[in-house]
This record gives C-alpha cells, sequence and structure tokens, in this order.
C-alpha cells in the first residue's frame, strides 16, 4: 500500500471517527432534552394539580365565585409559564467542579460543557463531542471507586480542574486575537490540542479503570472454573 493509500485510510478513521462521535453526542443531547422536557412536564403538573386541590379545599369553606375561578385560572396560568422558562436543574458552575462528588463528576462536567459550546471555534465541536462519549463511559465506572486512590484524584485533577481551566483560559482571550499566532500557534490551535490531549487522557484513565474490572472478572471465572469444574471431575 503506497503513502497516499495509508493517507486516505487515515483520513477515512478520523472521518468516520468523527461522525460516530457526532451521532453518539446527538443522541445524548436528544435524550438529555426529552428528559429535561419530561422533568417540566411531571413538576408543572404536580405544582397545577396543587393549585386545583387548594382551590377545592377553599371553596367548600369559601364560595370562589367568577372572580375566583378567574384567580385560579390566572395562577395556573402563571405558574405553568414560570416552570416552563425555570431552569429544571441548578447551573452547573466551574468553581464547583473540583468539590463535586465523584461519581457525578463527569456527568456535572459534561452539563458544563455543552454550556460552553457556543463559545467555542468549530475545531473545538468535535472534541467535545469526543470528550462527551469519554465521560459518559467513565460516569458508571466510578460509582463504586474510592476517593482516595491514585487514580480517582487523577480522574478529579483532570476533569474536575484541568479541563474547565483550559476552557475558561480560552474564553478570557479576547476574541479578535483568538486567531493570531503567537509562538507558533493561535489559541483556538492550542484550546483544540489541549481539548485532544485531555480526551486521550480520559480515555486513558477508563482503560485503567477497566483493566482493573476485567482482571477481577478474569479472577472470579478462574475461581469459579476451579472450584466447580474440579467438584465436577471428582
Amino acid at each position: 500500500m503506497s503513502d497516499v493509500d495509508d493517507q486516505i485510510a487515515r483520513s477515512s478513521e478520523v472521518l468516520d471517527r468523527t461522525r460516530a462521535n457526532s451521532r453518539g453526542a446527538s443522541t445524548r443531547s436528544r435524550k438529555r432534552r426529552e428528559a429535561e422536557v419530561g422533568r417540566r412536564l411531571l413538576r408543572i403538573a404536580a405544582v397545577d394539580a396543587t393549585i386545583i386541590v387548594a382551590a377545592v379545599v377553599v371553596g367548600f369553606f369559601i364560595p370562589l365565585g367568577m372572580f375566583g375561578a378567574l384567580a385560579v385560572m390566572a395562577l395556573l396560568i402563571a405558574a405553568t409559564v414560570l416552570l416552563a422558562m425555570a431552569p429544571v436543574e441548578p447551573e452547573v458552575r466551574a468553581e464547583t467542579l473540583p468539590t463535586t462528588p465523584l461519581r457525578t463528576l463527569p456527568l456535572q462536567t459534561e452539563a458544563w460543557l455543552e454550556r460552553q459550546r457556543p463559545a467555542l471555534p468549530a475545531p473545538a465541536q468535535p472534541l467535545l463531542d469526543a470528550i462527551g462519549l469519554r465521560l459518559e463511559t467513565l460516569g458508571p465506572q466510578l460509582t463504586a471507586l474510592d476517593e482516595g486512590v491514585p487514580v480517582a484524584q487523577e480522574v478529579r485533577k483532570l476533569v474536575g480542574e484541568q479541563l474547565p481551566e483550559l476552557v475558561k483560559g480560552y474564553a478570557r482571550v479576547p476574541e479578535p486575537l483568538r486567531g493570531v499566532p503567537r509562538n507558533g500557534r493561535t489559541p483556538d490551535e492550542q484550546l483544540a490540542d489541549g481539548l485532544k490531549l485531555i480526551e486521550e487522557e480520559i480515555g486513558d484513565l477508563s482503560t485503567q479503570l477497566a483493566q482493573g474490572d476485567l482482571d477481577q472478572f478474569a479472577t472470579r471465572e478462574r475461581y469459579l472454573q476451579i472450584r466447580y469444574r474440579d467438584d465436577g471431575l471428582s
């Protein structure tokens, strides 16, 4: 195979990986929006039901009349509009990420990154998708991880501190200067290189955690083989 064929193959691989990341990001975004809509509807239904029940109870003792009915209707409309516009969950702030519980850190960081997406350049968008996929894989791996072990500390530093600091540092650069080379690279290029490195590091940490799970699984399987197969032969 020629060098040109090698280059074409590598380019196709990168393109396929980018498309897969984009599809994964779109699916996650759609699920996130659907979950948010569901929570909003449940919240609206609960508050509206409370208002109606309260109005019925009050109506047993004090006749509401036309004006009372209109007041209840206005209250229902106002509550529905306000709850539909209000955020379902508190906005994640970068300052809180370093102290976020480890098991929820990937999800919180991904939510924070999604809010920064509009301010980041186009070359960074596929990298954000790739990081989102990495964080989605990493999250379940951290649920039972002891916060004191070295790999947990590495995850917290990388995901909760270094990643937000990189994005915040880029945001502080004046927009007209983001495409201007400095020391051979533009801030846009530095951001992309930093995000790529972080994405790879998260992947390595996830692999380390998976390796421990695989070793534990293999040990358990060998125990079962020795325990029960040997018993069957005896």
